[in-house]
């Protein structure tokens, strides 16, 4: 009998009561399981129609697999296009944050340069920034795509399960704190770890820098067991910071799989009261699967964000240091024709954060074609003034004037154009004897060369060598004597044929022949530039137009060496210490 026609032959409230009782066992059921009970049925239909269902369903099949073959390759290309992309603008950061700080860093006064050492110096620009650049490629490929896995996952759960939502919010309320635990316990390690990389990296450079005198003591082991002690801190405390974070990984498997095992047993439950179906149970067990998997990567990137930011915070600092030489907001210019004259008018100068001042009330004048030589017991004060005119630090009180103008109101550019500077310790660059002395000056040709390394006494060993100036200089110019390095210093200086030159204690690796023939040989180069000489020997500056004597910081003397002798007991017992009574009448 037909169904439907021993309905209609009921009464009307016994067919409402009946159709009232149906709805609420369909709506208890759910829609998922009414759909899945209705296809039978609809299976049923389209076969007494005629139509062929296997095609249908085949139809659907490749239609379906279709669209999610192309969602996989859409997949796999922005995968790679976010690989591509994360690690070039990782790196692009890198660059330009590396070249900020190298620049920051070439214009750090000395005293700016106090504040970090050069072993913190080199790691902040190397270690620290490519932690920053592992972050920053962790976060553009987790931190967008995580949170897009964990909401989709926490969209498809609740579809096909509401009941089970707080099983999802328990997961995640203990992976939060999974997170916040480690990342508390290690954060202090990580600001610490980096201090101890600076720390390792200053023994092993002082160590290297140093080997000649180690041996010469036969303090190998003891440097040997400073090297040691350093790196079993940094070792410590790393392995400290990787014991916490394995620690992460078996727990986040041992929560995601209590996971699984409560979404069995509550599922099971709701599958025997006919509330959920077996598949829907297993897909929401796989989206909490995957929201799960959302917080792992995130967690990823939590393990090397702390000490990121350290090393971030160590790069700011180094870019935030505001150096005290500073140009004027409108600098004024050297007149011209220039003059290297060079006046120093009461001037005063004290350290940062020193007590008290190193110079006291400093008054003289060079000038253009005289010899200016300062000389004193150690600690009086000579390099000092001379560091004083390139503008390397900053008068306390007092002015200098370079030219008639005061230092401070030029570009530090501008003024150290002027000078030929040729330091107390002479420091080569690696590459060639040429490039050090195109150092001087790009553009000069190779006749100026020349003639530069021979008044500087340097061309008998240039050019003794086949390879001349192509000749190799190694870092430091390890591979030259101390003489000829202090040479190539001068030489490098002259080529630049400054109008004012520089020569802080510059001739003290020399012998006293190579001494005098330099100094005869600068008198005619240098005939009409400003002279400054900074010395112990007074046999280097006896022919000097001036000299002044130097007693902790003060000016005890002035004049010529004859002068001195009788006016300047200092400076009278100086010469006697070096020359004897002879060569001093």
């Amino acid at each position: 009998m037909d169904l439907f026609t021993l309905l209609a032959n009921l009464p009307a409230a016994q067919r409402a009561q009946m159709s009232t009782s149906i709805n609420e066992r369909f709506s208890a059921l759910g829609e998922s399981m009414i759909n899945q009970m209705a296809v039978r049925a609809v299976s049923a239909e389209y076969a007494a129609l005629g139509m062929d269902t296997g095609d249908l369903q085949m139809d659907f099949i490749l239609r379906s697999g279709g669209a999610m073959l192309l969602f996989s390759l859409l997949s796999i290309s922005c995968t790679i296009a976010v690989g591509y992309l994360s690690a070039r603008i990782a790196a692009g950061v890198g660059r330009d944050v590396r070249k900020r700080v190298f620049e920051k860093v070439t214009f750090f006064s000395n005293a700016a340069f106090d504040q970090f050492s050069t072993a913190s110096l080199i790691t902040r620009s190397t270690n620290d920034i490519t932690q920053v650049q592992m972050v920053i490629v962790m976060m553009l490929r987790m931190v967008i795509y995580a949170p897009i896995i964990g909401v989709g996952g926490v969209i498809h759960a609740l579809d096909k399960s509401t009941s089970m939502w707080w099983i999802i919010a328990l997961a995640v309320t203990v992976l939060l704190g999974l997170i916040l635990t480690v990342f508390a316990i290690a954060l202090p390690r990580f600001k610490a770890i980096q201090t101890l990389v600076d720390r390792l990296n200053l023994v092993m450079r002082e160590a290297l820098s140093g080997m000649m005198v180690i041996r010469a003591f036969n303090m190998q082991d003891h440097e040997a067991a400073r090297f040691d002690k350093a790196n079993r801190n940094l070792t410590d405390t790393m392995l400290f910071i990787s014991r916490v974070m394995v620690v992460m990984m078996p727990v986040m498997m041992l929560i995601m799989n209590g996971l699984a095992l409560l979404i069995i047993w509550i599922g099971s439950h709701q599958v025997a009261e006919s509330a959920m179906q077996v598949g829907d149970m297993m897909a929401f067990m796989q989206y909490s699967m995957q929201i799960v998997f959302a917080f792992l990567m995130l967690s990823m990137m939590f393990i090397i964000l702390p000490r990121a930011s350290v090393s971030a915070g160590r790069i700011a600092d180094v870019l935030d240091v505001e150096s005290d030489l500073r140009d004027p907001a409108a600098p004024a210019a050297f007149p011209e024709p220039f003059a290297g004259t060079v006046e120093f008018r009461n001037v005063c100068f004290r350290y940062p954060g020193a007590e008290k001042d190193v110079l006291h009330e400093i008054n003289f004048v060079a000038k253009p074609g005289e010899t200016t030589a300062f000389i004193g017991s150690t600690g009086s004060g000579k390099s000092t003034i001379v560091n004083l005119i390139p503008r390397f630090h900053d008068v306390t009180c007092g002015e200098i004037l370079v030219g008639g103008v005061d230092i401070r109101s030029v570009t530090q550019r501008d003024l150290r154009d002027k000078i030929g500077y040729i330091p107390q310790k002479g420091l080569l660059f690696s590459g060639t004897i040429e490039s050090n002395l195109r150092y001087g000056a790009a553009e000069a040709s190779a006749a100026d060369l020349e003639a530069a390394a021979t008044t500087a006494q340097a061309a008998e060993f240039i050019f003794s060598n086949p390879e001349g100036l192509q000749a190799e200089i190694a870092q430091g110019g390890a591979n030259v004597s101390g003489g000829q390095k202090q040479r190539l210093a001068i030489a490098r200086a002259l080529v630049k044929r400054a109008p004012i030159y520089i020569f802080d204690d510059s001739f003290s690796a020399l012998d006293f022949k190579t001494d005098a023939a330099l100094r005869r040989a600068l008198k005619e180069t240098t005939a009409a530039s400003t002279i400054f000489v900074v010395t112990q020997r007074v046999a280097t500056i006896q022919h000097a137009e001036q000299i002044i004597v130097l007693d902790e910081g003060c000016v005890v003397g002035k004049g010529t060496h004859r002068e001195l002798l009788e006016s300047c007991e200092v400076y009278r017992d100086i010469a006697l210490s070096q020359l004897g009574q002879e060569e001093i009448a």
